[in-house]
């Protein structure tokens, strides 16, 4: 016998598990001693992820066609803005430059129309020294000091 006849064999890929459809296809898998494992497969009806939920409230929430416009800048941070602005003599292009904005967001600060951004008006407290948040809308950033 020769090198030739002789066979190596590396890998032998091992028997792969089977999905069976039917309860027939099962039974006879179980016939020949096959190993068995039934599992059903969820569905949404079995899941249960329903679970507690207040239906009435979703329903309620679906049926109102009710649609709050976001809230926008008080009037007076508005004027608060021009007013300072026009202090310091600087236009909404100016100021926009000076905290790295469009002037059209110092536009929609100005005319109430933009909704607050604690970032866009901190930058602009910082830059036109008037308070615009909390309380004493207008007054000086930092007060002299006695």
């Amino acid at each position: 016998m020769s090198d030739w006849d002789d066979v190596t064999v590396l890998h032998r890929n091992a028997p792969r598990a089977t999905v069976a459809r039917s309860q027939g296809a099962v039974n006879a898998a179980r016939r020949e001693g096959a190993v068995v494992d039934t599992e059903r497969k969820g569905s949404v009806a079995n899941r249960g992820h329903h679970v507690d939920t207040d239906h009435r409230r979703i329903a309620a929430l679906d049926r109102s066609d009710d649609v709050k416009a976001p809230t926008t800048v008080n009037l007076s941070v508005g004027k608060a803005i021009m007013q300072a602005r026009q202090a310091k003599g600087w236009t909404q292009k100016d100021l926009g430059v000076r905290i790295n904005e469009k002037n059209t967001v110092i536009n929609e600060y100005e005319s109430s129309r933009a909704i607050p951004n604690q970032q866009i008006l901190g930058k602009m407290e910082r830059a036109l020294g008037v308070k615009l948040r909390g309380k004493n809308i207008g007054e000086p950033l930092h007060p002299p000091k006695k």
